[in-house]
C-alpha cells in the first residue's frame, strides 16, 4: 500500500505543503484545489483534538493531497490513533537524540519491529499489520541545538522517513532572533548542516518555511518537502488582498 506522501515524492520534488491549526472541513479542500501536495494537520501547537484529526483526515481522503500530523511526543498511543485514522505521515516534535527518533518510528511499527498496537479504525486501509505499518512514514522534528548535534545520528536511524526541520523554536535555541531563522548566516549553516546529513543518510529534508518567499530559498538549499502556509495566514493574506482591491488600500 503506497501512502498519498510517497506517491507524490515519486512524481516530484520539491513537495509544497499547507498547514492547519483549528478545526475546519475548508482549510485542507482550499489547499489541495490551489494544488499544494500535502497538508501537515498541527496537534502540537493547535486547537485541534483528536476527533478533529480524524474528521480532516476522513473529508479529504478523496483529494489529491497527502496527510502528516505533527504530535508534540514520541508516545505511541497517539501515534497509532493518527496513524489508525489514516495519516500518511506523523511529524514528532522536539525529537533531540538518535534514541528518541528510533522510539518514533516502533511507536509506528507492530511487533517485533516495534510498539503500535493493532486497532485500524478505516475500512478503507484494511487490516493487514505489514500493510498498514508499511504507508506510514515518521519524521523526527529538528528544532533544538541538542537535535542538531545528534543530527548525523538521528538521520541513520533505521525506518526513518526524513527530519522536518523547525526554524524558530531551532533559532530560539542557537541565540538567532526568530526574525532571522531562515535567512542569517549562523541559521542557514545549521539548516544545511541538517539537509546534508539527511541527504547523506538517504532520507527526506523537509523544512517549515512559513512563506513562499522563504519556501524558495530553502527549495534552493535542496530540502523536498517545503511548509509553506498555515490557514490563518493564507486566509488574512487573501482577505488583505481583497480588501485592498476594494478600497485601493487605504486602510
Amino acid at each position: 500500500m503506497t501512502s498519498a506522501l510517497r506517491a507524490a515524492r515519486a512524481d516530484r520534488t520539491p513537495l509544497w505543503g499547507g498547514w492547519i491549526t483549528g478545526p475546519t472541513v475548508l482549510g485542507p479542500e482550499e489547499f489541495a484545489r490551489a494544488g499544494y501536495d500535502y497538508v501537515g494537520i498541527d496537534a502540537q501547537h493547535s486547537y485541534l483534538d483528536d476527533a478533529d484529526i480524524a474528521g480532516m483526515l476522513r473529508n479529504i481522503e478523496h483529494l489529491p493531497i497527502a496527510t502528516a500530523v505533527r504530535l508534540p511526543t514520541a508516545d505511541p498511543a497517539p501515534i497509532g490513533r493518527v496513524l489508525d485514522a489514516g495519516a500518511d505521515a506523523v511529524i514528532i516534535a522536539m525529537i533531540e537524540s538518535a534514541e528518541q527518533a528510533a522510539a518514533a518510528v516502533s511507536a509506528a511499527r507492530y511487533p517485533p519491529a516495534g510498539v503500535r498496537s493493532f486497532g485500524p479504525l478505516r475500512a478503507r486501509l484494511g487490516v493487514d499489520p505489514a500493510r498498514l505499518e508499511s504507508r506510514a512514514d515518521v519524521f523526527a522534528m529538528i528544532e533544538t541545538t541538542a537535535a542538531l548535534a545528534d543530527v548525523e545520528r538521528i538521520c541513520a536511524v533505521p525506518g526513518l522517513a526524513g527530519v522536518y526541520v523547525g526554524p524558530a523554536d531551532l533559532a530560539i535555541s542557537m541565540g538567532v532572533p526568530v526574525s532571522a531563522a531562515t535567512t542569517g548566516p549562523e541559521a542557514l549553516e545549521a539548516i544545511a548542516r541538517i539537509h546534508r546529513a539527511a541527504s547523506a543518510a538517504g532520507v527526506i529534508a523537509a523544512i517549515h518555511a512559513g512563506t513562499g518567499t522563504a519556501g524558495r530559498t530553502l527549495a534552493g538549499l535542496g530540502y523536498e518537502m517545503i511548509t509553506l502556509a498555515t490557514e490563518s495566514l493564507a486566509l488574512r493574506r487573501g482577505a488583505i488582498e481583497h480588501l485592498n482591491e476594494a478600497d485601493g488600500g487605504s486602510r
